[in-house]
């Protein structure tokens, strides 16, 4: 009995753990290592790409061009499961390689977006609380 009773306790810690990682709130945005989504190519390096033909899921509109992702590894691979996270199933997606991402896309992101890096304090643009810290006591 007192066996079941140590399973029992030792199964409801690890259930709490999962709950309370959940409160832990991480925000990574375009152009930062850990970034997945949609990426604009523009003029930057021709994108490393996992596939060579682009990936649809649902038949969309043939005349929109083709979109650059950058997702964890195994959602290309499951496309079909992941493309509503992206909305992008009526999409042709093209997926560019992890390496190329973090070496030539952030590099070059963060080279041209230092600017308004620069004026954030917590990540947001309208965060001006370090101008007027005595206007708040």
């Amino acid at each position: 009995m007192n066996l079941n009773l140590l399973l029992l306790g030792v199964v409801l810690a690890g259930a709490s753990i999962p709950a309370q990682a959940a409160d832990v709130g991480v925000s990574v945005t375009l152009g930062q290592p850990g970034f997945y989504g949609r990426i604009d190519i523009g003029d930057y390096p021709r994108p490393q790409l996992l596939y060579s033909q682009p990936r649809m899921i649902r038949r969309g509109a043939s005349g929109r061009p083709p979109i650059y992702l950058h997702v964890p590894p195994g959602h290309a691979k499951n496309w079909r499961r992941h493309c509503g996270a992206y909305n992008a199933c009526d999409e042709r997606v093209y997926f560019v390689r992890e390496r190329w991402y973090n070496n030539q896309y952030v590099p070059r992101y963060q080279e041209r977006n230092r600017h308004r890096q620069d004026d954030r304090h917590d990540g947001r643009r309208d965060d001006h609380r370090g101008n007027d810290r005595g206007q708040y006591r």
